[in-house]
């Protein structure tokens, strides 16, 4: 495996909560997504950061996403994704499924594999105060 898709070690990954990184779709260089790693019963797996029901809203906000039971929780909306196939298990997009990456671990090491993305580098995309601003989310 390339060092340049080296996400990080797996010692790394924390144990109840995600490991943020940011990648490039390979056919849209100006796009960068952030993207999750996280144990499952196999090892680690990946989804891109965002609920399912708003795709405006991340999962990890930066110091890890919440996690119970096996489940990813979506802290705006209460849904819960599993782990190990990202399917929602309960809440507003129930049936839906987080958008997976593929990663494989390497000699300690986990690396970004997926065809579709290239590894841009570990932490969220950094944004200038100005574009904090509210989005709603409500539906009309």
């Amino acid at each position: 495996m390339s060092s340049a898709s080296r996400i990080t070690s797996i010692d790394d990954v924390p144990e109840e909560t995600t490991f943020l990184f940011r990648v490039q779709p390979v056919d849209d260089g100006d796009e960068v997504k952030e993207a999750i790693l996280l144990h499952d019963d196999e090892g680690v797996v990946s989804w891109l950061n965002y609920c399912q029901h708003f795709t405006h809203i991340k999962l990890d906000k930066g110091s890890g996403a919440e996690m119970r039971d096996g489940e990813v929780i979506c802290t705006n909306h209460g849904a819960y994704f599993e782990a190990d196939s990202g399917r929602c298990t309960f809440g507003p997009c129930e049936g839906a499924f987080l958008n997976e990456l593929a990663v494989g671990v390497d000699d300690g090491a986990v690396y970004l594999v997926d065809d579709d993305y290239e590894f841009v580098g570990t932490g969220g995309i950094e944004t200038d105060a100005d574009d904090l601003g509210s989005k709603s989310n409500y539906e009309f």
